[in-house]
């Protein structure tokens, strides 16, 4: 796989072809080559480390180091049977002969005449494997392929693409004008790169202490040092998505998760949005801990973090009072006991997802309508003990509740639609999949009061064609997702 930066306005990005090593097209190795042996004897370095490119392989002969999609430093010139690979190329600049020659050809090109800038704006356009063909035009091209500016993010992707050695690259040809340091980096996207260590990491945190925003999704060989590392050296990282990251239990600005916030940094951690879905390993304690150090929380996302429990949402809300958004699907654990911790958030809370949360009710529904009025998002999915009762609540205490899921909950009727049809006009997204006691009276209260409508889900519903049609007159851009053969 290759991996690839994405570049727009103000950020570039770096791309990588696969090709098979049977279908090259020889190429001129530079003059500039200097070999050494590394640990891998095939292994080849250039004599200067500037600037690097992640190019696609041309030729099987050529003889620059390459970095295969297995992750290893490869000479091309390995036998037709080798698997596709992608290459990493450093290049040095492009020699005097070179640039004599092409100069004859680029004098005459009418884009030479546009001044830095206007060619700046181009290239901040430019997928980054067209980026780093533009570095080898011409020594005027190279130096504003290679401007800071462009290089605000960096994007990551392939199960087997040798991340570490990548980001190593890449951020020493961007610390080449501030040495050791990479000032102008914001952003790091290295999602799916399941070959990412904390070796990887380790450098990000060392060389880019502007740093912003880091994504490691799926990423499951990261551990708890390297997130340590992370938020103890990138003081202005507010996003962070661990999801996946199975052996990250904590976040903290101390060595031992147990540890409350070290009076030796007198700081908190910055973050505002985490995401940890999927950390399996992630424990009542674990939580604690992410809360205390990270107060200023506002979108915290534990699908399927497993083994939580009611007790840590009480940290959570104890610490983290500013949560906008909150989802713990599949936490099958929590319960109404969670959800009263929960509607400590008050007046903040936006966005509540507990999706197949079994052990939720009508009770801790209650808590929810009465301390979160402002709540704009729910999704209950799956909750069966929720019925027309707490949905009475839901409608009546908040009333500018935007999207709704209450698919799979069979103890929810007719009766309960009408009150949210009463209360809850403004609703846009409706999703009644499964409830088996709704029928076309419940839908055609929501489709008289509810004239916003955009989504209506009631797959697998006993409703009528004729209800149906009810809905399409009264909400014409409403979009219906039914399994009613009758109804088209």
């Amino acid at each position: 796989m290759g991996f690839q930066m994405q570049t727009g306005k103000g950020s570039s990005s770096i791309s990588s072809d696969i090709s098979s090593s049977t279908d090259h097209t020889p190429t001129k190795t530079p003059k500039n080559v200097a070999t050494t042996e590394g640990i891998d004897s095939s292994t080849r370095t250039l004599s200067t480390p500037s600037p690097g490119l992640i190019l696609p392989s041309k030729s099987s002969s050529l003889s620059s180091p390459a970095l295969s999609s297995n992750g290893h430093e490869t000479n091309s010139s390995s036998s037709s049977s080798a698997q596709p690979e992608t290459v990493a190329v450093v290049h040095s600049q492009a020699s005097t002969h070179t640039r004599s020659r092409q100069s004859k050809t680029h004098h005459l090109a009418p884009i030479n005449i546009l001044p830095d800038h206007t060619l700046l704006q181009i290239f901040s356009h430019l997928p980054t494997n067209q980026l780093c063909r533009c570095a080898r035009v011409c020594h005027r091209w190279y130096n504003l392929a290679w401007d800071p500016r462009l290089w605000s993010a960096i994007q990551l992707t392939g199960e087997l693409l040798h991340a570490d050695r990548a980001i190593r690259v890449l951020t020493h040809r961007l610390c080449q004008d501030t040495p050791n340091v990479c000032l102008t980096l914001e952003m790091v996207v290295v999602n799916g790169c399941k070959r990412l260590t904390d070796r990887g990491l380790h450098v990000v945190a060392q060389c880019c202490p502007e740093l912003r925003h880091l994504e490691v999704a799926g990423c499951y060989n990261i551990s708890n040092e390297a997130v340590f590392e992370l938020v103890s050296c990138c003081p202005s990282l507010e996003h962070l998505n661990l999801s996946g990251c199975s052996k990250v239990t904590c976040i903290s600005l101390t060595q031992e998760a147990t540890l409350q916030l070290s009076p030796l940094h007198g700081q908190q951690i910055s973050i505002h949005y985490l995401d940890m879905s999927d950390c399996f390993s992630l424990e009542d304690e674990g939580l604690r801990t992410i809360a205390s150090h990270c107060p200023r929380l506002t979108h915290l996302y534990l699908r399927r973090c497993t083994r939580l429990t009611d007790e840590a949402l009480r940290h959570l809300a104890l610490h983290c009072p500013s949560i906008r958004e909150l989802s713990l699907s599949d936490c099958r654990l929590i319960g109404d006991f969670g959800l009263r911790e929960v509607a400590r958030l008050e007046g903040c809370l936006r966005y509540l997802s507990v999706a197949h949360c079994t052990r939720i009710t009508d009770v801790g529904m209650r808590y929810v309508a009465r301390y979160c009025p402002r709540l704009r998002y729910l999704n209950a999915r799956g909750c069966e003990g929720l019925t027309d009762h707490g949905l009475g609540h839901l409608a009546r205490s908040c009333p500018k509740l935007k999207s709704l899921d209450m698919g799979k909950c069979p103890l929810v009727s007719d009766s309960g639609l009408e009150q949210l049809a009463m209360y809850c006009q403004g609703l846009r997204r409706v999703s009644l999949r499964a409830c088996e006691s709704v029928t076309g009276r419940g839908l055609k209260a929501l489709a008289a009061n509810c004239c916003e409508l955009q989504l209506l889900n009631v797959q697998d519903c006993e409703v009528s064609p004729e209800a149906l049609r009810f809905v399409r007159r009264h909400c014409r851009r409403c979009v219906i997702e039914h399994t009613n053969p009758a109804f088209y």
